[in-house]
């Protein structure tokens, strides 16, 4: 026969511990997934080189870290390199860990959405006299991101719940502060249900305003008061034009 009891745990002392480990895994994600996008950036664009070394270790890098597990890599950066002699503290070995798994998805996620750009755009801007450098940033990157939004967003939050694996090399975030919990009060039914929606109070939010990020951009809604106003602006004279334009056009016989 089941029997649990709830509500056991004096929660008001521990909010500390919880917050300490809020924050450190808030720490971990925008780190992580900030350093996740400038590898995942750089490996897409060494698979789009026309330099073939360039892309092979792009490809290998890339098919590597996809398909071993993130617990691997950690244990292989916090254990493994240990008895190498390289001792790195937690957070350190969590974040390279977290930027070399994300990375390499990320890296796809890049890839595809820059081949997604129709290349006739790209011919286009050569025929007009653009360099190279300036299509990727005034015409490719636009429109790759996007269409990288969607799997950029999944990510983050996926990066934002796999932070929970830091736990098992004492990485002081929320998993291991709910562990540490559980481990005083034993009472870890309770402990772990209210870890689990802690995230998803976190994670929930998230997910929906970068929903709802990535709907304003497939609209072309600005994001910004400023780029707004400007682009009404635009419309505006743009109207006026129009109209002087339709005007002039009336009177000519």
């Amino acid at each position: 026969m089941l029997q649990t009891a709830f509500f056991t745990v004096s929660w008001g002392e521990f909010i500390p511990e919880l917050l300490n480990g809020l924050l450190t895994t808030l720490k971990y994600t925008v780190v992580g997934f900030v350093g996740a996008v400038i590898l995942g950036m750089l490996a897409a664009l060494m698979r789009r080189s026309r330099i073939a070394p360039l892309r092979i270790i792009a490809a290998i890098y890339t098919e590597f870290f996809k398909n071993i597990p993130l617990l691997v890599i950690v244990f292989v950066i916090y254990f493994g390199l240990a008895t190498s002699g390289l001792k790195l503290d937690a957070f350190t070995s969590g974040t390279i860990a977290l930027v070399l798994f994300y990375g390499a998805y990320l890296s796809e996620i890049f890839r595809a959405a820059m081949n997604g750009v129709d290349r006739g755009q790209t011919e286009g801007a050569q025929a007009l006299g653009m360099k190279g450098s300036a299509i990727f940033f005034h015409i490719i990157a636009p429109q790759a991101v996007r269409l990288a939004l969607p799997g950029m967003n999944a990510y983050l939050v996926d990066l934002l719940k796999g932070t929970s694996i830091l736990v098992t090399i004492a990485a002081g975030e929320l998993m291991a502060k709910g562990q540490v919990i559980a481990a005083k009060t034993f009472a870890p039914l309770e402990v772990y249900i209210v870890i689990a929606l802690i995230y998803f109070v976190l994670c929930y939010p998230v997910s929906q305003l970068l929903l709802w990020i990535e709907r304003k951009v497939h609209r072309g809604d600005p994001l910004f008061p400023g780029r707004k106003r400007r682009l009404s602006k635009i419309r505006r004279e743009l109207a006026d034009t129009y109209n002087v334009t339709t005007a002039v056009m009336r009177r000519v016989p």
